[in-house]
């Protein structure tokens, strides 16, 4: 049975709340899911320094699309996937999913900017919103075992997780994005810090040195036998090839000794890991099999973005920030030792890669195998994308919905069967902020729009033709003025379909705010606000919500004493916060003092005891509620042996 389909430009609607199924056996489904792997890094792409067999291997029993995008970021091609619809319209725009979700009912805009800022961007939902009727409870209405197991990143507490959006079993680990280790014990951030089990998941230690993916692995097979009698959904969502990018050494060590023939890729860290993912997709497919289940399952091999070619890369200035007993210390020097400072991969013949609107950002590797249903070895330059997923799962489940959902996809299932092509004039690419934008591919031809421009990205209008420029080095929007408004037209009509909250102007934009943004040789940073020095004295206006100074010049060791003279006419409560050198981030609890200003035309001596462990490396000064500007005069830390930074505000 199919979808009804009905007559929008953008989206089809899931009709009505029960759920009919069509008579036919209904398959298994796996989605297999990397996070942050390239168009180009694996061999059945065309990657000569990556080694992939059984991505080979499943590249020879699937249909292998060439044109296939996702989201330039994970959060939003997840919530993607799960929901049929653009970010656009579910309002996961970034790589949120690990923060606080946003009060219930609360706006998206931020009632302030700073004056610096020329538009107001509207902020990613933190979460995946559970009135979304995701695909896995769907197909739970529908008899199957479903379960997740892997990355989340769409809702960090635990009324967000996957258990409350459909699935039955989950193996997760929080806060994402990346695990808090790839080695066993798992109960550790990223950083090093312990959390406490909520923020942990629910994963369980295994034995000391066990490896992630490998565990991963592990649960989903357990999943899969025990599911094998009836219908099941599996979600495998792996956490390589994402930081804090743990590897086999045994694995890195054989690619520290290869060269790319290419001369593109490069780094060996990035190479071990694909191979343990390789290993991982070869396991599952391998119980498939075992299990007698391989002809009756969907299996969907897919990337959350493009592949990353910032992190990491290690200039001496970065070095020397990070000193021995910082707990990014051990690890930078790993990268430095295996990858000699390169970035984690390379995009080429691509532009750029994760966090971009251009090519390599989006464009990622899918194969669908679904044996004697869809060709083996078969190729298709179709042009799908993300929200295609959802609606194909239910076409080959043979499910209806009568639950009214927009969803923003259409059904593969033709094209994966060579019935028919897509009945589709584009698709979109929702990612608004000011190193963003908007753009639409139709055809051979990709329209790119930005609200303003920034260094080395003067042009708000580009225009590329990818069957001949697939790298995106010929903008030819001055020379086809006709293509760029028809292609506009079409994101005009998508803004309005999907509800996209579009950036606003800021009302308190100024040209000469910029030069008011940072204290001249102070080293106070004033954030949510607007800062100058004249004699002798630093003024403070908030611009924005939680307007704060903050400074990571305070390098003393615990306990400490702050001292401020201070004044603010009416008054009011502030606090401070810190981290200490072997935190990364700040903690969401604890770790924060208020202070009490009295108010008045006279400065007051303010003194706050912050109970900082180890030596502080930034602490933020968050200023009263409301608009009113803040003086001070002074401001001095001293530490438990005298040694005293302080700021008298004199001109240097």
């Amino acid at each position: 049975m199919k979808i009804y389909f009905l007559p929008l430009i953008f989206a089809a609607l899931l009709t009505a709340p029960r759920v009919a199924v069509s008579e036919e056996s209904l398959p298994n489904v796996v989605l297999f899911l990397v996070d942050d792997m390239g168009w180009m890094d694996s061999e059945p792409y065309g990657s000569e320094y990556y080694e992939t067999p059984n991505m080979n291997r499943l590249a020879k029993l699937s249909m292998r699309f060439t044109d296939a995008y996702a989201m330039p970021l994970c959060s939003p091609t997840r919530a993607t996937i799960l929901s049929g619809q653009y970010p656009a319209r579910h309002g996961v725009t970034t790589a949120s999913g690990h923060q606080p979700p946003q009060e219930e009912g609360a706006s998206f805009y931020p009632e302030k900017v700073s004056p610096t800022k020329r538009y107001i961007y509207a902020e990613s939902k933190n979460y995946l919103d559970p009135d979304i009727l995701t695909i896995a409870e769907v197909l739970r209405e529908t008899g199957y075992d479903t379960g997740h197991f892997g990355k989340w990143h769409l809702g960090a507490m635990q009324p967000h997780w996957p258990d409350k959006q459909g699935f039955d079993e989950i193996w997760i680990a929080t806060p994402d994005p990346g695990p808090p280790s790839y080695f066993s014990p798992y109960g550790v951030s990223s950083e090093g810090i312990p959390t406490s089990k909520s923020r942990v998941g629910n994963i369980t230690d295994g034995p000391d040195g066990e490896y992630i993916t490998d565990r991963l692995t592990d649960e989903a097979i357990a999943f899969i036998q025990k599911n094998r009698e009836s219908p099941f959904f599996l979600n495998l969502w792996q956490y390589g090839v994402h930081g804090p990018w743990g590897h086999k050494e045994e694995y890195t060590r054989e690619f520290a000794k290869k060269k790319d023939p290419r001369g593109e890729q490069r780094n060996p860290i990035m190479a071990s890991m694909l191979k343990s993912v390789d290993d991982s997709l070869g396991r599952i497919l391998d119980t498939l099999d075992a299990e007698g289940l391989t002809g009756n399952t969907l299996f969907i091999f897919f990337s959350d973005n493009g592949g990353n070619v910032h992190s990491n890369k290690l200039g001496d200035r970065k070095l020397e920030k990070v000193k021995p007993g910082h707990p990014k210390y051990d690890s930078l020097q790993d990268w430095r030792k295996w990858a000699g400072g390169e970035v984690p991969t390379n995009n080429a013949p691509l532009r750029e890669g994760k966090a971009s609107i251009y090519e390599g950002g989006q464009r990622v590797p899918l194969m669908v195998r679904w044996p004697g249903r869809i060709e083996e070895g078969s190729l298709t330059a179709e042009v799908v994308h993300a929200v295609d997923l959802y609606p194909t799962i239910l076409d080959a489940a043979g499910v209806t919905s009568d639950v009214e959902q927009a969803l923003d996809g259409v059904s593969l299932l033709p094209l994966l069967q060579e019935k028919a092509s897509l009945d589709r004039e584009a698709v979109f690419a929702w990612f608004p902020f000011s190193n963003g934008g908007v753009s639409v591919r139709k055809g051979n031809f990709k329209l790119i729009k930005r609200w303003e421009a920034r260094p080395g990205f003067p042009n708000l209008v580009e225009l590329y033709d990818l069957k001949s420029d697939l790298g995106e080095v010929n903008d030819l929007a001055t020379e086809m003025p006709g293509k760029v408004e028809e292609l506009s037209r079409l994101i005009d009509q998508f803004v309005e379909e999907t509800g996209a909250l579009v950036p606003k102007l800021n009302p308190d934009f100024r040209e000469d705010a910029a030069q008011l943004e940072r204290v001249p040789d102070f080293g106070l940073i004033p954030k949510h606000s607007a800062s100058e020095v004249k004699n002798g004295v630093l003024t403070v206006k908030p611009t924005g919500r939680v307007p704060f100074l903050g400074t990571a010049q305070v390098k003393l060791k615990g306990p400490l004493k702050l001292e401020m003279k201070v004044r603010r006419a009416s008054g009011g409560a502030g606090r401070i916060q810190w981290r200490s050198s072997g935190q990364e981030t700040f903690p969401e609890e604890g770790q924060v003092v208020d202070y009490t200003l009295s108010g008045g035309a006279e400065w007051e001596i303010v003194t706050v005891e912050l109970p900082v462990r180890g030596t502080s490396a930034t602490i933020r000064l968050y200023l009263p509620e409301g608009d009113e500007i803040v003086e001070f005069d002074a401001i001095e830390f001293t530490d438990s042996n005298k040694v005293v930074k302080a700021w008298d505000f004199e001109a240097k």
